[in-house]
């Protein structure tokens, strides 16, 4: 007779489920209730801070544009930064890399992080470099959940989960999409694998952060796909073939990040003298190029490749920028940048094809994000809010799109402490840990247990 033990067993009799779930309702109830008070006030805090950061770096962004002048202090203002993160104790911060180490082991992030990643990345745009912010807002929201954990002396498991709070309140008020960054935060920090006892508190810090925003003025962005072409094989096999593309973008993405961060502290042990020098490059390259687009976050080329416009080499450049200046110091984030490479290089595959390239353009945001980050469900839905009808309509090439970019990017990512969970060119299904326990109806993990009598 065949073990139940060597196949996926289904749960018990009804009966037992109901004696199960009665005993646990409790448990479950006491779970739920608790984590909706923490992560409602992960959310407020965090939301509270997201507008205070979202009006410095629009304070920031229309200053440089008005005086773009400033770009010359640039080399000064990576040489303040890199002094705050030193006389703070942080000279050797990891950025995301750390909130994903708190969710990956529940190690505790100083609550310091928040208003020096702030400052920082602000400044980082005041002076014109080439950065996002959401990667910030990360760091930020986690930061703020480590220092409420504390609060509430929360242990190791729970730290994890509340730093995964933090995430998706972070991204949430900054950008407005509390639903992709919701799903951001189970899926960026272990490939494979969603660890679905945060989705409620995720959910519910997402929205009170995003909604706290909105009622305090802050904006969220949307683009328009300005055509949407019916779907036909023809049409599926042009998405297909640019989500491929893509992929490969991606990998560039984050070969170039790498690189060119290890190139500099190569070259430039002192990392002051790394922070000056990178942003002397940055306003050589601009003075050789003779334009702006490439500094700050560049939201304007991105919707300027929703309307059909773009520079075939305007993703490589931004490759080149993004990776100059948060590979020398500077502070952001890489989430914006990807949009930006994504988008012109879908425009300009969609104008050779002469195949609607807003379309493309949106196809191309999420399907290099995905690639980069190794997070199809959030690509999808970040296409889905920010191109809100327009988006829907397109959703099933955002699918493809998303499907593509993910498997061919390989292991590639732009975050070190990525990791990979479940390799994506197995066809194999991960088995639970520990045995079936017939009378609860589900898998229990002894690991522990038979550590302990080992």
């Amino acid at each position: 007779m065949e073990n139940h033990k060597d196949r996926l067993p289904v749960r018990n009799s009804l009966s037992a489920r109901i004696k199960t779930g009665a005993r646990s309702a409790g448990k479950e109830i006491a779970f739920f209730l608790k984590w909706v008070m923490i992560s409602m006030i992960v959310g407020l805090a965090a939301g509270f801070a997201g507008t205070a950061f979202s009006y410095g770096l629009k304070f920031a962004n229309h200053t440089i544009a008005a005086h773009p002048a400033l770009m010359f202090g640039l080399p000064v203002a990576g040489v303040l930064i890199v002094w705050l993160y030193h006389i703070t104790g942080r000279a050797n911060d990891k950025g995301t890399d750390q909130i994903l180490l708190s969710v990956q082991t529940g190690e505790r992030v100083s609550i310091i992080v928040a208003p020096l990643i702030v400052l920082s990345t602000i400044l980082t745009h005041l002076f014109g470099g080439s950065a996002g912010r959401e990667g910030a807002a990360l760091q930020m929201g986690g930061s703020i959940a480590s220092g409420i954990g504390k609060l509430f002396r929360l242990d190791k498991r729970e730290m994890q989960l509340i730093a995964m709070c933090g995430m998706s309140a972070g991204f949430a008020a900054l950008f407005g999409t509390p639903v992709a960054a919701a799903v951001f935060a189970l899926e960026v920090a272990g490939v494979g694998v969603i660890g679905y006892p945060a989705f409620a508190p995720c959910v519910i810090a997402g929205l009170t952060a995003s909604r706290l925003a909105t009622v305090l003025g802050v904006e969220a962005e949307h683009f328009t796909i300005l055509s949407v072409p019916a779907l036909t094989p023809g049409s599926l096999c042009k998405v297909l073939i640019l989500s491929a593309l893509c992929a490969g973008v991606s990998i560039l993405l984050c070969v170039a990040m790498h690189t060119v961060s290890d190139l500099m502290k190569k070259y430039f042990k002192n990392p002051y003298l790394r922070a000056a020098a990178g942003g002397a490059i940055i306003i050589l390259l601009t003075l050789i190029l003779r334009t702006n687009d490439y500094l700050g976050a560049g939201m304007d080329v991105i919707l300027q490749s929703f309307n059909g416009s773009a520079r075939p080499e305007a993703f490589l450049l931004k490759i080149l920028f993004t990776a100059i200046t948060l590979g020398s110091g500077f502070k952001g984030g890489e989430i914006v940048p990807s949009f930006f490479i994504g988008s012109v290089f879908g425009c300009v595959f969609g104008n050779l094809l002469g195949f609607s390239p807003s379309l493309c353009a949106a196809v191309g945001m999420l399907a290099v994000f995905c690639g980069a980050t190794n997070s199809p469900f959030t690509a999808l839905l970040i296409g889905l809010e920010l191109c809100g009808t327009s988006g829907v309509q397109a959703l099933p090439y955002f699918l493809l799109a998303a499907a593509v970019s993910f498997t061919l990017s390989g292991d590639f990512s732009l975050y070190h402490n990525q990791v990979f969970l479940f390799p994506k060119d197995e066809a194999a299904y991960i088995a639970p840990k520990g045995e079936f326990d017939s009378e609860q109806g589900f898998w229990v993990d002894t690991s522990s247990h038979l550590e302990s009598h080992s």
